[in-house]
């Protein structure tokens, strides 16, 4: 193995690389195409990038450069015919070059030091149909559709031969990724934020295929899921790969549990039970080498008579990403071949195998190109391309579809059908051209035995049966036909004409009224059963006039027929000949009896019985009446609408009522089964305005049995309720309290309009009302942490307001209480807030800029994936105590995931993507990305001290200490290591409590439930570990003795 990387291959500009986001080799190995974030596609020589150990080599290096995009290009590819060369960029442009044949019409560039272009490649198409950037490219095996997917959702199909638009598909809800294609040429797959893979099957369309041919083509097969649920969404791509025998495809950002991993998803089935599991950061691409490998090198022994190959085949894939690794696998071993670390100082951007399989081609966001070259069977031995072909065969390669599903039983299915209906074209022949062996045998009445009896047999004569008392081998006197007479009479039927004279006239087909043609009739090999009946019609409507009238059996015997059996009638068993078994249907002017389909056939309706008892209502029964106080107020939130039923559980919250569970049963049905679990439950009152309503029933239950029960004069639309008490909330904007045996806590408290949310936890009650106002109370203390607080802060109430019209502002997804009091909210921008009752403000916690900025952003660290969000939802202890170590436990984490199903998967990110990306390019950001990381990272560790988590506050403090001692900023490791220390080492003072810290600055021996000194000591240690930071021992000697 060596690896080749040349000075001259790189995107360079004035002061630094450019970033490098694509690389491509020709069909036919010479070229490699590159593409970067100048804005320009390169073309170098493979054979001068491989040969660069040679000082004065004499062929050009650079063949050719192209500047035809106004941004950044993020993906070049070859077709594989080797005639076009497609790029797209962040301009949403797609660019078609051609090789031309004639020399280049200028030497260079004015004002540059490119070198000369070698080759003349020219922009032949514009391709105009995406609305954002385009993240990447995939030709199909025969060139004939062009596949582009981006940042806009979208994936659009273009025609290989004239570059027309064929068909838009927005299957994906996130930004697309990744493309790659079947090398039967039967599907594509894409890649997309939205966690997903989908399968598209196709059809290669002709060159004078237009967008309404393709209609009913590119249609979505599958949807692959399960390897990407919670895959980061931090990668700037997701290239997958096609296997070159079709059996695979392998997937990158794939996550196995909390490790990043590749995954490898079977054909047919679509599921993924292999995972490369190794890189430590998320894999942004992966790529099969075309070529497929032997153990063995190909010799007489391990070939059969046609040429292939006896010994298994394996195929060879690359991987890489962020963790700026290259890995190198192939399907027969469980460890990779090849572990490249530190290949690049950025994420590996793109991969590239040559034709041969034996070079390896590697970019970098750091503006690196390098080639990995491979000695002969140091990956295996690779096999001649007609192995390919021949592992291609059983997917229907080469073939086109009919519209079909092609599998390999199908295509099995087709070949012996293909076989059979040859057999029966050479019997048929044979038929006609009078062969001896071609005659069938006829089979009489499904007799198999044959007339010619096999040698040696002495053949049976057959038994004699009797019908009906008749013995079959007596041949029956022949019956005379009184049809045939009737027709004979008419063909000598002689008329007379107008001249006088005697003619015979002519017989119609139909005139004999018999149904049965004159002509001569084919006779049928097998006999006719005696007792078949007749198909001919009994009745022929009359359509010379017209008729309004519907027939026998109203409109469902119009549309459906009317050929049902009939009911049989008793007595009818006696009967020889067979009758009219349909029940007497009265004369043809009376009312016609409705009929029904009965066990044994038609038979009269009967009338059902009227409906008593109790009739189901409905789920909702009527919108909740409106306060008046909305019309004037600057917050208005959804009421929610009045239930018949709403249930709450004790151990697993809200449940659902009237919809049937995955098992069959419904939520009440389902909680009444939990031994120990108690179930709250209102009941409203079903009557319209204007009538006199009952009151609603509130009560609670356990195993089925009634624990205690209450009234209320109003409907109720909310309830909550823990181990502490239950809560009930009614539309006229008051709120009651129960213990939990059912004893009134407080008087009805009264807010200013019907609450939208009510939730609990401990002796903590929260209430939103419409308006915006949050109410927080302690029923324990009987007390509140802070006076009623407003959304409109939150709710962009100043924005929104500046505008002259009306604009739709963001809206509440949830609400929550940590076991402190304080107040969590979720927008539905991805925004994530806390209340702070110290400060009477709003902070946000959790939101997009993070999430698009900072490096840490949806970490797999295990230390941040074990979180779990036990600080929000149902309260699940049943002691009621508090442990210090589950306070605010895991909501950070849970804000940030709202964040990411909010902003990222639904794309609502476009705006600040596009913004950082391009500042990354700009002079004076350089550090761009690093400092937002420590800001994110500062961000939660403020947070996580104010909610007071404590095993998230030692987390993110460990992770901003390692960051910032690896960036080397001294100034910031002095302050964070002054704070912790804290009021350590100081004497004890008798201070009043206005002037005593808190936070950082308290003179506590703890900070945010831990010992400063062990916090001290786990800093120091960290610190101790970089070499970047010039740490002294005679800096901090205090710091030391107390560690």
């Amino acid at each position: 193995m060596k690896f080749i990387k040349p000075a001259w291959l790189s995107h360079s500009g004035e002061q630094k690389d450019f970033e490098v986001y694509s690389c491509h080799v020709s069909p036919d190995g010479t070229r490699l195409a590159t593409a970067a974030g100048d804005g320009y596609v390169r073309i170098w020589s493979t054979d001068a990038i491989l040969h660069a150990d040679i000082a004065n080599y004499p062929k050009p290096k650079q063949l050719c450069h192209m500047s035809y995009h106004s941004g950044t290009i993020h993906t070049v590819r070859f077709s594989p015919n080797g005639r076009w060369l497609a790029s797209g960029a962040d301009d949403k442009i797609i660019c078609i070059y051609q090789l031309d044949t004639n020399p280049p019409a200028h030497s260079t560039s004015f004002g540059t030091n490119e070198p000369p272009p070698v080759e003349n490649w020219k922009i032949t198409k514009r391709l105009i149909g995406h609305e954002n950037d385009v993240q990447d490219l995939g030709w199909s095996y025969d060139s004939s559709i062009l596949v582009s997917v981006g940042l806009d959702s979208k994936i659009v199909v273009w025609s290989g031969h004239t570059f027309d638009k064929l068909k838009t598909i927005q299957a994906h809800s996130s930004h697309v990724k990744g493309i790659t294609f079947d090398p039967a040429n039967k599907y594509f797959a894409t890649a997309s934020d939205d966690r997903t893979i989908k399968l598209f099957r196709f059809n290669s369309p002709l060159p004078n295929t237009t967008q309404y041919d393709s209609i009913n083509n590119f249609v979505l097969e599958h949807t692959i899921v399960a390897p990407f649920t919670s895959s980061p969404l931090t990668t700037y791509f997701r290239r997958c790969s096609w296997s070159p025998d079709g059996n695979h495809i392998a997937a990158a950002n794939a996550v196995n549990g909390p490790v990043s991993s590749v995954a490898i998803i079977n054909r047919g089935l679509w599921d993924s039970d292999i995972n490369l599991i190794g890189h430590e950061g998320p894999t942004e691409v992966c790529t099969f080498s075309p070529r497929l490998f032997s153990r063995q090198e190909m010799s007489p022994e391990t070939t059969d008579n046609s040429g292939y190959s006896t010994q298994p085949l394996v195929t060879v894939i690359a991987c890489a990403g962020q963790d700026k690794t290259l890995s190198i696998w192939n399907t027969s071993s469980s460890r990779p071949l090849v572990v490249c670390q530190e290949l690049a100082s950025k994420s590996i951007s793109d991969l590239a195998w040559t034709p041969d399989g034996s070079t390896i081609f590697t970019s970098s966001l750091d503006g690196g190109i390098m080639a990995v070259e491979f000695e002969r069977g140091e990956l295996g031995y690779v096999v001649p391309w007609a192995e390919n072909d021949k592992a291609l065969q059983k997917f229907g390669v080469g073939r086109r579809g009919v519209g079909v599903v092609e599998d390999v039983s199908g295509l099995r299915l087709e070949d012996l059908a293909k076989a059979g209906e040859m057999a029966g074209a050479q019997g048929r022949m044979g038929a006609l051209m009078g062969a001896p062996d071609s005659q069938p045998v006829p089979v009489l009445n499904g007799n198999g035995q044959s007339a010619t009896p096999m040698a040696g047999v002495t053949p049976t004569p057959p038994v004699a049966t009797t019908s009906n008392g008749v013995s079959a081998q007596e041949s029956p006197a022949p019956v005379e036909d009184s049809n045939a007479k009737k027709v004979e009479a008419m063909k000598q039927r002689v008329t007379i004409t107008k001249e006088g004279k005697k003619r015979v006239a002519p017989l119609l087909v139909s005139s004999s009224g018999t149904g049965l043609s004159s002509l001569p009739q084919s006779q049928m090999i097998a006999g006719i059963s005696s007792s078949a009946q007749s198909e001919a019609p009994q009745s022929i409507l009359d359509l010379s006039r017209p008729y309004d009238g519907l027939p026998r059996g109203g409109l469902a015997s119009m549309l459906l027929g009317n050929k049902r059996k009939a009911i049989q009638i008793d007595g009818d068993e006696e009967e020889e000949q067979p009758a009219n078994k349909r029940p007497t249907l009265g004369d043809s002017n009376g009312p016609i009896p409705i009929l029904i389909n009965g066990v044994n056939g038609t038979e009269p309706a009967i009338p059902a019985a009227i409906k008593n008892g109790v009739v189901s209502t409905p789920e909702f029964i009527r919108p909740a009446v409106v306060n008046p106080t909305l019309s004037v107020s600057q917050v208005r939130l959804a009421v929610p609408k009045i239930r018949t039923h709403i249930l709450r559980s004790l151990d697993r919250g809200t449940l659902p009522t009237g919809t049937a569970a995955a098992n069959g049963t419904n939520g009440l049905e389902e909680s009444l089964k939990a031994s120990e679990d108690i179930i709250l439950e209102a009941v409203n009152p079903t009557q319209n305005f204007g009538v006199r309503k009952d009151p609603a029933r509130v009560s609670a239950t356990k195993r089925g049995v009634t624990q205690w029960q209450d009234y209320l004069p109003q409907a109720v639309i909310l309830v909550t309720g823990n181990k502490n008490f239950w809560a009930a909330a009614c539309e006229d904007g008051s709120l009651y309290t129960w213990t939990p045996g059912g004893r009134r806590i407080f008087n009805a408290m009264v807010v200013e309009s019907q609450p939208v949310i009510i939730e609990c936890r401990g002796w903590w009650l929260l209430c939103i009302t419409a308006a915006g106002v949050c109410h927080v109370w302690n029923l324990k203390t009987i007390s509140s942490p802070h006076p009623p607080v407003s959304l409109a802060p939150i709710l962009d109430i100043a924005t929104h307001s500046l505008g002259t019209h009306t604009t739709s502002g963001p809206g509440v997804t949830s609400a929550h209480l940590n076991s402190n009091g304080h107040i969590i909210v979720t927008l539905n921008t991805g925004d994530g807030y806390l209340y702070s009752p110290s400060l009477y403000i709003w902070q946000r916690v959790s939101e997009a800029w993070w999430a698009v900025g900072s490096q840490y952003w949806n970490s797999n660290d295990s230390s941040i994936s074990s979180l779990q969000s036990t600080a929000v939802g149902p309260d699940l202890r049943r002691d009621g105590e508090v442990d210090s170590s589950n306070i605010s436990a895991g909501i950070i984490p849970h804000l940030e995931r709202h964040t990411t199903n909010e902003v990222l998967l639904k794309g609502r990110a476009y705006t600040l993507q596009r913004m950082i990306k391009s500042l990354l390019s700009k002079e004076g950001f350089e550090s761009f990305e690093s400092t937002v990381s420590i800001g994110h990272l500062e961000n939660r560790v403020a947070a996580a001290l104010l909610l007071g988590a404590k095993e998230e506050f030692r987390t993110y403090l460990y992770m901003y200490a390692k960051r910032i001692g690896a960036e080397g900023l001294k100034s910031k490791v002095e302050e964070l290591l002054r704070n912790i220390l804290g009021g350590i080492l100081q004497e004890k003072k008798d201070a009043n409590e206005a002037d005593k810290g808190a936070g950082w600055l308290s003179e506590d021996d703890q900070l945010c439930g831990w010992e400063r000194r062990e916090l001290l000591k786990g800093v120091v240690l960290i610190l101790g570990k970089l070499s970047a930071i010039g740490f002294h021992n005679n800096s901090y000697p205090d710091s030391f003795v107390i560690c």
